[in-house]
């Protein structure tokens, strides 16, 4: 248990960090599976299969309260609102007792009954690596060897400033087009985990916005002598490369993602409906449907007085404490809010664990459920003449519950999955869940909150891109004021991609971010391409040390970066300074990290390849 709960803060701060960076998240389940069975041999024991899952069950649990918590947050940074510390721990744990809670009564439906039909990916592949690590622990090597270099490459650029963080050029024969690449291992690692393809998908839309929207709006906007909508000052002939994607291209990104999203969750409106009514009838305590007497261990959950109990205990939470949720509402307006908490939440909840079971945890469509809610909460509230700035920042925390309830269930569903898989009793999974979130949401807070005291939410240290997005689309709804041409254009894209067969959110997701931060990602995806273009023809490894490698990278870098920003907010380290090594040899440099760091994953992926106990074919 103290294993998880260690691995649980650690692997939560670290998601915390990359999700407000990039505005992706990355499973911890395999990565904490393999580190409890190598804590376990240093501590010199075995520890049995479950042992591991259940210390594997408890640190995966904070990166549903990652995921939700920087989706949300730090838009009431950008409004001025800074949120308590203690508000976004209640937060946090309100929104992983609603998703744990709802979920239970789809456990043994989705997880048991439709075995053939859902998968659930990183459940059936977190059960390999327990046992194949209960064998053989020595892929753990690879998440500490990627955790050092992570954690030291972060250094070495933020608080040493050895070298530029970043290599850009102008490209002479389009206007306002950069190209650009950031030295962030993190970044690599997120490629390496997503494969070729899906990076690739990532930096097509940022390329689309880089080297055609940004041109395009700068080659039409150079004739004009009057400023552009929604621009009502400057120029956009004397607008820079940034400030033309803040005003125009961040609201076609916006609109972009914000179809995508939607547009995942009506294409599984018949799942919705059918998990939705499974919740209704799903609850039936300890035993199962038409059968008498005692429930096998591996059958049993927590009992349906937690589950109506978890869900009663949120919505009267939050409509009863003044705090809850931001903006100092009255009784009334916090009755709507924890409405739309029960309901949008026991909803969502139904859909996530659903979806996850087919595409997996890192492609749920958590921001279209967010946006969802947001749309329909800030609807409300416009139509009740609430549109004031305490009433946005109360729509905010309202999405900030239900996205920590559907990430939290969709990631309790592949933990569930794998105990299924080993042997596990449910129940003991789900209490475990329940307290690796009762220690985690104080982490993830506290990592938020730091980051948002050191830096400025919404700049190029700290994008949160995904909260910037839930920012605009609030404001928009309850302002009327939203240039609907732009955001229009932007679902226009995602709509196309979609038809193409492509994935319209990572593309959206492209659009949206700078192609600095998704050239890496990119990189990572070809040197995943490496790795499997060597291995074709090999029997398939039980575990992939590049994969570990990758994700000691994402925790390294994390850890490293939440370390550096208390160093800044205690004003021991400078946020920032020219580097030591400038210019050319500074740019070669970086890029000669970069390499090396991609050297790393390329080697650790081609460890896989060799058999136990054999060389490896480097």
């Amino acid at each position: 248990m103290v294993t998880g709960i260690v691995l649980g803060l650690v692997f939560g701060a670290a998601n915390a960090y990359l999700g407000l960076r990039v505005g992706l998240t990355v499973s911890a389940s395999i990565p904490a599976a393999v580190l409890t069975v190598a804590v376990f041999r240093l501590l010199g024991r075995k520890g049995t299969i479950l042992e591991a899952n259940i210390s594997q069950t408890i640190g995966s649990a904070s990166t549903s309260l990652a995921t939700g918590t920087i989706f949300t947050i730090p838009a009431l940074f950008l409004w001025g609102v800074a949120p308590p510390y203690l508000q976004v721990v209640a937060l946090c744990f309100l929104g992983a007792v609603l998703g744990l809670s709802a979920m239970i009564p789809l456990r043994r439906l989705l997880i048991v009954d439709a075995h053939a039909e859902l998968p659930y990916p990183e459940g059936t592949a977190c059960a390999e690596v327990l046992r194949a690590t209960a064998a053989d622990s020595s892929g753990s090597v690879w998440i500490f060897r990627g955790m050092a270099v992570g954690a030291l490459v972060k250094i070495v650029i933020a608080l040493f400033f050895l070298m530029p963080g970043e290599v850009g050029m102008a490209l002479p024969f389009l206007p306002k087009a950069e190209l650009a690449i950031e030295l962030a291992p993190a970044l690599l690692a997120v490629g390496y985990i997503l494969g070729y393809r899906q990076s690739g998908v990532l930096v097509a839309g940022s390329i689309v916005s880089s080297l055609v929207l940004i041109p395009l709006i700068a080659f039409i906007g150079q004739g004009l002598a009057a400023p552009l909508f929604p621009e009502t000052v400057k120029l956009v002939s004397a607008m820079s490369t940034g400030e033309i994607w803040s005003r125009y291209v961040r609201y076609i990104g916006a609109g972009a993602v914000a179809a995508a999203g939607i547009l995942t969750v009506l294409k599984n409106l018949p799942t919705m409906a059918g998990a939705f009514l499974a919740v209704v009838k799903g609850v039936r305590g300890g035993t199962k449907e038409g059968e008498a007497g005692p429930v096998d261990r591996t059958d049993r959950d927590l009992p349906g007085g937690f589950v109506f109990g978890g869900i009663a205990f949120v919505v009267l939470s939050a409509a009863l404490v003044p705090g809850i949720f931001s903006g100092g509402m009255g009784p009334l307006p916090r009755a709507v809010c924890a409405a739309g908490v029960g309901v949008f939440g026991v909803l969502f909840v139904a859909v996530a664990a659903r979806i996850v079971g087919i595409v997996g945890v890192s492609s749920q469509p958590t921001s279209g459920i967010t946006l969802v809610t947001l749309i329909a909460i800030a609807s409300l509230f416009a139509a009740a003449g609430w549109t004031d700035g305490n009433a946005r920042a109360a729509v905010l925390t309202v999405g900030t519950i239900v996205a920590i309830a559907a990430s939290k269930a969709g990631d309790i569903s592949q933990d569930l999955k794998t105990g299924w898989l080993v042997g596990a009793t449910p129940a003991r999974q789900q209490l475990g869940q329940l307290i690796g979130a009762s220690f985690a949401c104080w982490g993830v807070a506290a990592t938020v909150l730091l980051l948002g005291s050191a830096y400025t939410f919404g700049t190029k240290e700290i994008p949160a891109p995904q909260a910037t997005l839930m920012k605009t689309i609030i404001e928009g709804v309850l302002s009327g004021a939203l240039p609907w041409g732009l955001v229009l254009s932007g679902a226009g894209l995602s709509v196309a991609v979609i038809l193409c067969g492509i994935s319209g959110l990572a593309f959206a997701i492209g659009v949206y971010l700078p192609l600095a931060s998704m050239a890496p990602i990119f990189v990572g995806g070809c040197a995943r391409a490496l790795v499997e273009r060597a291995q074709k023809g090999l029997p398939p490894s039980e575990s992939d040390a590049g994969v570990l490698a990758a994700s000691g990278l994402v925790a390294g870098e994390g850890l490293a970066g939440v370390l550096v920003a208390a160093l800044v907010a205690l004003r021991v380290a400078p946020k920032g300074r020219p580097p030591l090594v400038a210019g050319v040899p500074g740019e070669a440099l970086t890029f000669l990290v970069l390499l090396a760091v991609c050297a790393f994953l390329v080697q650790a992926g081609r460890r896989s390849s060799s058999a136990p106990g054999q060389p490896s074919s480097s």
